[in-house]
């Protein structure tokens, strides 16, 4: 039987990869993007409206979901710590933790219904050894990965699993092309990301909760 899986922030470059991968695979994915480009469905994750009518629709239209994966993403920084823009902490927060908050909140129940279910949002190393120019960056990130661990908890009953897989940068085909003279050491390729997420089925749900998967010893 195929997986449903979920890929929030589909329209990206690791949304796609991510879709491919388990397209590839023959699950079922419903991919997710505010612009609603390259297919997916437009939703906007700040609104929690929208999103509790996301889960209502997968539950009515496939009965269950396999695989959520949060990719949203977003950076903002500053040269020195005190030219710091707190409104980039606004965005950040939003962008980074608050569609992390509305997507978990409204899918736990339908998650935890799997039989073997994955979450997993994709962090950075920023979070764990912030530099002063990232603040803002590095404060969301950590703060995704907090929530990402209490929704681990709220897991651990059931047959699903929370896990954050950690990056320094993500790379893709485009970028590449733009600077080829570029090393882009240490970037972990979205391709990998996908196969990295997909990895997570082959541990046991007891391994993968709570998992914080460092990529960035794989990277470019």
């Amino acid at each position: 039987m195929s997986r449903v899986i979920l890929v929030l922030g589909a329209g990206g470059p690791a949304g796609r990869a991510v879709v491919k991968k388990f397209t590839d695979l023959g699950d079922t994915v419903v991919g997710v993007d505010r612009s609603g480009a390259d297919g997916c469905l437009p939703v906007d994750l700040l609104d929690l409206a929208q999103v509790r009518d996301l889960e209502a629709r997968v539950r009515a239209e496939h009965g269950r979901v396999d695989g959520i994966f949060h990719l949203v993403g977003g950076w903002r920084g500053a040269k020195t710590f005190a030219e710091t823009r707190l409104d980039d902490w606004a965005d950040l927060n939003d962008l980074l933790v608050r569609t992390l908050q509305h997507v978990t909140l409204a899918f736990e129940p339908l998650l935890k219904a799997s039989d073997d279910g994955r979450f997993a949002i994709v962090s950075a190393k920023a979070a764990e050894a912030p530099t002063q120019g990232n603040a803002c960056y590095a404060a969301a990130k950590a703060a995704s990965e907090a929530w990402t661990l209490a929704f681990a908890d709220a897991l651990k009953s059931s047959g699903a699993a929370a896990s954050i897989v950690v990056v320094t940068a993500l790379v893709h085909d485009a970028m590449r092309r733009a600077a080829p003279d570029k090393p882009f050491r240490n970037f972990t390729d979205v391709a990998d990301l996908a196969d990295a997420l997909a990895g997570l089925w082959d541990l046991p749900v007891t391994e993968a909760n709570g998992l914080r998967l460092d990529l960035t010893a794989h990277g470019n």
